[in-house]
């Protein structure tokens, strides 16, 4: 079976009565009384319901639907309600702050805010509370939902925000025909090896109001695995997994650096994976070796993708346990999507295309692109050439046609990559959880070490940092300390400004 209407879904699945069991590691938040189980035709039902709370709410075909709310796969089942309204929803991660959440509300103008959290009445015409409120679930449930509406297939689908790791995250627009036909589509194929099948317990611990899970909800319920495992916070992996080993895993880059220690110890849940998926952000080497040994299967593979919100996967590289016990970088992205994406890399200044070997911007060519920006659309447009889109990464295009990534634009720092200092230190020094090198004009690049306990054995550094570029006295700090996005990902802009006051950047963030 193929994605066709995410709105409808939820019912195609169950209509084939899929064996499929959800297993949540708390209960959603807009159904707290039914517990952590659930059959696809219960998560049919349960869309249902919801697009019949959301059209009591107010909601009408073409309107906007925006949601704020903790982390959790609900998210993704209000997405599919709103959209069998015929509505657009706009999914932002709990993790934004109120003055981004009111700079993007503003742009969206929703009909209707799904929260739970108390914000301001005039950032929509009407609230749907999740906890206390004039307007809360209990007022709307038991409403009949219309029809399922139709749309076209250019129309507007969903809207997802970017990271936001250099200031107010982009709001995405994606089509039906960019993230359905191009990108769900693919993913439901029943590949060899890297596909899913019909006997796999799938794991899946991410952030629920980005695009990448949307997507996935198209291809992975198509697929009728054994059992889905929905994680809310890597905090519940030993229990929840435990209980269901996992055979393929898809998380956050920041949950498989947690879950180290928890690979490492005698009840690790792990030992069942045949496979492990890693999107969003670079993996750095010891992690991916720790998880792949964690394994007990004979041939446990990692396939590490980089993409954009915008795009959708644009590289893959495959990893054994022997590749990545002899890899060290994070930069290696892969290969192009065969058949699917193309890559080029221009000189930042010309745009024209340098020869492989040599470094400069990395433009991707996908169908999949997305259809624009809400609000930004000036900003859309300055980062397409044509058909080219301009990924704000400088990189190298290998002689064997792979990508070598050294760091977005804005991050640079001449004459070094921060992300092959970041891979050597968390090489040579296993006590340090995630190493960030940040870069201002006028001082040493900035290295910030993230420790489990905030300290650090400063001979052991001296030895590191002796073969290393010159660099400024690190910063040693816990992983809380560290502003990060919903996805882990580290506000660079705002640590580089918390460590030295306002900082002035080598690159340019023409791209960002």
């Amino acid at each position: 079976m193929k994605p066709r209407d995410m709105g409808t879904l939820f019912d195609e699945c169950a209509a084939r009565r899929p064996h499929t069991v959800v297993v949540l590691d708390r209960p959603f938040d807009i159904a707290p009384e039914r517990g952590t189980t659930f059959t696809v035709p219960q998560l049919a039902d349960l869309v249902q319901e919801a697009a019949g709370w959301l059209h009591a709410a107010g909601v009408r075909a073409g309107e906007r639907v925006a949601v704020v709310k903790r982390n959790h796969y609900d998210y993704n089942l209000l997405a599919c309600a709103a959209v069998r309204l015929g509505a657009v929803p706009a999914l932002l991660s709990g993790h934004l702050p109120d003055a981004t959440l009111e700079i993007l509300l503003k742009r969206l103008d929703p009909a209707v805010l799904v929260s739970d959290r108390p914000l301001a009445r005039h950032y929509a015409r009407r609230v749907l509370s999740l906890g206390d409120g004039d307007l809360t679930l209990d007022d709307v449930r038991g409403t009949r939902a219309p029809s399922p509406a139709r749309r076209h297939d250019d129309d507007p689908l969903v809207i997802n925000h970017t990271s936001g790791t250099t200031g107010p995250p982009k709001l995405v627009v994606h089509t039906t025909r960019t993230l359905v036909k191009r990108l769900a589509r693919f993913e439901s194929n029943r590949l060899p090896v890297v596909g899913t099948r019909r006997d796999d317990v799938v794991a899946n611990a991410s952030s629920y109001a980005h695009g990448r899970t949307f997507c996935w909800t198209g291809s992975v319920f198509c697929l009728e695995p054994r059992k889905i495992v929905i994680l809310s916070s890597p905090d519940s992996a030993r229990a929840v997994l435990g209980a269901h080993p996992p055979t393929t895993v898809e998380a956050l880059p920041c949950a498989y650096v947690h879950w180290q220690s928890l690979a490492s110890a005698d009840d690790n849940p792990f030992r069942s994976v045949r496979l492990y998926l890693s999107t969003y952000d670079a993996m750095h080497p010891p992690a991916m070796r720790t998880l792949l040994n964690a394994s007990e299967h004979k041939r446990p593979l990692w396939i590490q993708g980089w993409g954009q919100t915008e795009t959708g996967p644009l590289t893959f590289r495959f990893l054994t346990r022997q590749a990545a016990a002899r890899e060290t970088t994070a930069r290696s992205l892969g290969r192009p999507v065969p058949g699917k994406t193309r890559l080029r890399v221009v000189d930042p200044v010309t745009f024209e295309p340098v020869p492989r070997g040599a470094p400069g911007l990395v433009l991707a060519r996908t169908k999949a692109r997305c259809a624009g920006y809400v609000g930004e659309q000036d900003r859309w447009r300055a980062k397409t050439s044509g058909p080219w889109w301009n990924t704000g990464d400088m990189g190298v295009l290998t002689a064997t046609g792979g990508v070598l990534l050294l760091d977005r634009e804005v991050d640079i720092v001449p004459g070094l990559s921060c992300l092959e200092v970041e891979d050597f230190v968390e090489d040579r020094l296993p006590e340090v959880v995630e190493c960030v090198v940040l870069g201002s004009a006028g001082r040493l690049p900035i290295p910030v070490l993230v420790t489990g306990d905030g300290r650090l054995d400063r001979e052991r550094w001296r030895s590191v940092a002796a073969v290393l570029p010159a660099l400024a006295p690190p910063h040693v700090l816990t992983w809380d300390e560290v502003p990060r996005t919903g996805t882990g990902k580290v506000r660079r802009l705002e640590l580089l400004t918390r460590l030295v006051g306002k900082a002035e950047r080598h690159g340019t963030g023409r791209w960002t």
